[in-house]
């Protein structure tokens, strides 16, 4: 089996997102003991672990009687963040009514690439700003590395400062000036999104130009944090969302899956988010172009999951984009059809430090000429994808400020334009580009609102008492396909995922044929309905799961069930990213 593995540096790599290991890296081994009397030196050892419970204060409570050391209130998902000694590990695990979680750490990775100033009309974005939206009046939050304060990353179209406040969950501090971005990651993506500045071709660089923005720290200048620090900046976005009137939340970073979605506290975290109306939108993870490599929080069912295409450095000729080999693909463990869409995501330009971890390390992604009036650099990867998709968000809420989550899901979805091939067939598996290529000026215009997350109970959800699987199956040839919402398998091309075209280039996205007949997004394709997961469904033959990897105590996978019979995901010699 080709296990993937997704821990990587910073530098080097074909990702433009952050990576989440769910490992509990080991503090210092002179880190004092709270367990009774002192303990010895290898005792003293202690690990970061998130301990969930009924309430904050019951969380809060636990971990204080076995004198552990609280690091993070984590009121989100009713946890804390604590240091612990295996022996208190085992005492908090012997009460069932704690899970215990490691905290895991976090990396942000960036490559270069030539120069692609053309989002904006890639995506027809350019269009709706020409109509006048702008993105006035909504706030992104970017939890990322940070900003780099330049008159485009914070001001508006009309010289004014947009950027409302800052907070860094590293520090546990508040201040437009505390996020500072030593790696650039944060900075790049906040452009992408809200860049003010214009293009020497009359366009604005970012999306969302007239947006504001929150700013949340949880990576360092590494690029490197922590499971609590992430969920502890979801917790503070939460709680200001009415002050900053935040609606849109930027999150490009993932990890590799360890459990199934609802057993996962920064799912957890995220399904808060979009449980309390703001829109959530995720990188898909750079580990494609194998199947089932979504990575979290991306694997959510409810955010927007977004994938990568390249461009071709001709706006004028959007057919001669293509997939990008480095996006992840679908389906996720829980037979979720992700990404939903795909954006720009290849050698896409943006405002970076000079003096941050990734431009000195990579000089020659700077753009030769200044003439926008900031550094600008070229990178690529899902990570500018979600940026693209959350600046257009913010377009979509201007011009229709009551829509819920669900409803901004669906008019992008059913706005875009699925990639075919000359004969306008689709040349890419749903599992791969989802609903298709973003286009704004759909998204904004069209009158769709209610295709997307249909039959999904977001609150049952994170109360337990309701999990959902998705319509993707797996069939005896070890291939993916997905089913209607009477549980009738879609056999159009592209619901088949096809190992030929894992690998093969060329395919274009013609526009002329984005309306092919029984492919676009809707209730009656591959978003269907979500299906309640119960044991029946989870063991029945024909889908992702199989008798005994359903019915595994906790759902984890880990090294030994990787290797043991019944556990393998068969599909063209790969497995999930674990």
């Amino acid at each position: 089996m080709n296990t993937r593995t997704i821990l990587g540096g910073f530098l080097g790599t074909l990702a433009l997102s952050a990576v989440l290991v769910a490992a509990a890296p080991e503090a210092d081994a002179a880190a004092p003991s709270r367990v009774g009397a002192p303990a010895t030196a290898g005792q003293a050892k202690t690990a970061s672990f998130i301990v969930r419970a009924r309430s904050l204060a019951v969380a809060q409570a636990a971990v204080e009687r076995v004198r552990g050391d609280i690091t993070h209130e984590l009121g989100i998902i009713e946890a804390v963040a604590a240091q612990l000694t295996p022996a208190q590990v085992e005492l908090l695990q012997a009460d069932h009514s704690l899970v215990l979680t490691p905290n895991g750490s976090v990396t942000v990775a960036s490559v270069n690439g030539p120069v692609q100033p053309y989002v904006g009309a890639h995506t027809e974005a350019d269009l709706v700003q020409a109509a006048g939206i702008t993105g006035k009046g909504i706030t992104i939050a970017f939890l990322d590395t940070g900003w780099w304060s330049q008159p485009a990353t914070r001001s508006n179209t009309a010289g004014q400062n947009v950027v409302l406040q800052g907070y860094d969950a590293i520090g546990n501090t508040v201040g437009v000036g505390a996020p500072q971005d030593l790696a650039g990651h944060g900075t790049h993506v906040l452009s992408v999104a809200t860049d003010s500045a214009v293009s020497d071709d009359g366009r604005y660089i970012g999306i969302a130009p007239d947006a504001a923005r929150v700013i949340v720290r949880a990576f360092d200048q590494n690029g490197s944090g922590t499971y609590a620090n992430a969920i502890r900046g979801m917790n503070w976005i939460l709680d200001n969302a009415a002050t900053y009137h935040i609606r849109v939340v930027n999150m490009s970073f993932g990890a590799a899956p360890q459990s199934f979605y609802w057993n996962d506290p920064m799912a957890q975290a995220v399904m808060k988010l979009w449980q309390a109306g703001i829109v959530v939108v995720t990188s898909a993870g750079n580990n494609g172009p194998a199947a089932q490599t979504i990575t979290v929080p991306g694997n959510v069912p409810y955010v927007i999951t977004v994938g990568a295409m390249t461009e071709a450095n001709n706006p004028a000729n959007p057919s001669a984009d293509s997939f990008a080999s480095f996006s992840s693909a679908g389906p996720t463990a829980e037979g979720f059809v992700k990404p939903e869409l795909v954006a720009p995501g290849g050698n896409v330009m943006a405002i970076m430090s000079p003096n941050s971890t990734f431009a000195t390390a990579h000089p020659s992604s700077r753009v030769a000429s200044d003439n926008f009036g900031s550094p600008y650099f070229t990178m690529s990867g899902t990570s500018v994808s979600a940026a693209v998709v959350s600046g257009t968000v913010a377009l979509i809420l201007q011009a229709n400020p009551h829509l819920t989550p669900d409803q901004v899901k669906c008019k992008l979805l059913s706005s875009a334009q699925p990639g075919v091939d000359s004969s306008g067939s689709p040349a890419f598996s749903v599992f791969q580009q989802g609903a298709g290529q973003i286009n704004a000026y759909a998204a904004v215009f069209n009158q769709d609102t209610n295709c997307a997350n249909v039959g999904l109970n977001i609150a049952a959800d994170l109360a337990g008492s309701q999990h959902f699987r998705g319509p993707a199956r797996e069939n005896a040839a070890g291939q993916y396909y997905a089913v209607d919402q009477n549980g009738h398998p879609i056999t159009g091309e592209g619901y088949l995922w096809n190992a030929d075209k894992l690998t093969t280039e060329g395919y274009l996205w013609n526009g002329a044929s984005a309306a092919a007949a029984g492919y676009l997004w809707n209730a009656a394709s591959a978003n269907a309905a979500g299906y309640l997961w119960n044991g029946a469904s989870a063991a029945a033959a024909g889908y992702l799961w199989n008798a005994a990897s359903a019915n595994a105590a906790g759902y984890l996978w880990n090294a030994d069930k990787q290797t043991a019979d019944g556990y393998l995901w068969n599909v063209v010699g790969t497995s999930p990213a674990l």
